[in-house]
């Protein structure tokens, strides 16, 4: 898929464990796990302004055009 997730980058940077994530965020982990492993069909403009604000950053940080052509 061309659009690459980058939530462990930010996770890593804010020193923070996906459990804790998903609370401050209000969703599952099991539920942050399937968007954080890029397996998502789409997200929620709510659940992505959330993570924005607990992680501290902007959407362009936590998502990512990736060509397929390599």
């Amino acid at each position: 898929m061309p659009i690459a997730v980058d939530i462990d980058v930010m996770l890593a940077k804010r020193k923070m464990s996906v459990g804790e994530l998903a609370d401050r965020v209000g969703i599952t982990p099991a539920n942050l796990a399937v968007l954080k492993n890029g397996r998502a069909k789409a997200v929620r403009f709510a659940t992505l302004a959330a993570l924005c604000e607990v992680l501290d950053c902007q959407p362009g940080d936590l998502l990512r055009w990736e060509s397929d052509d390599g």
